[in-house]
C-alpha cells in the first residue's frame, strides 16, 4: 500500500510539473515581442496590447485569428515572427496588458 502511494505522487509532481513548464508565459510573451515585432510594428508592447480589452484579446485568440490581428495591427511584420508556436505566448502578454488591465509593461 505504501508503494503505491509513493507511486501515484511521484507521477502527480512529475505531471505537475511538465504541464507547467509546457504552458505559455507572459514574461516570454514580451520577450518574443520586444525581439521580433516592436521593430516592425513601430510601437511599444504597452500600445499594441492596449489596442484591444483583456478580453476582446481573448475572444481573438478562441477563434484562432490572433496572427491575423498581428498582421492587421502590423502589416510589415514577416510571418516568421507569428509562428504557431509563439502564438500563446503573445496571447498571454497581449492579454495580460490589455487597455482595462491597468497592467503596464517595461518595453
Amino acid at each position: 500500500m505504501n508503494k503505491i502511494i509513493k507511486i501515484a505522487l511521484g507521477a502527480a509532481i512529475v505531471l505537475g510539473m511538465s504541464a507547467t513548464t509546457a504552458s505559455a508565459d507572459v514574461a516570454k510573451g514580451q520577450k518574443l515581442f520586444t525581439k521580433k515585432l516592436k521593430a516592425p510594428c513601430g510601437m511599444s508592447g504597452a500600445a499594441m496590447a492596449g489596442k484591444h480589452t483583456q478580453g476582446e484579446w481573448e475572444e481573438i485568440f478562441e477563434d484562432g485569428g490572433l496572427a491575423d490581428e498581428i498582421k492587421k495591427l502590423c502589416p510589415s511584420v514577416n510571418d516568421g515572427a507569428i509562428k504557431d508556436k509563439y502564438i500563446e505566448d503573445y496571447y498571454d502578454f497581449f492579454k495580460e496588458y490589455g487597455s482595462d488591465s491597468g497592467n503596464v509593461p517595461s518595453c
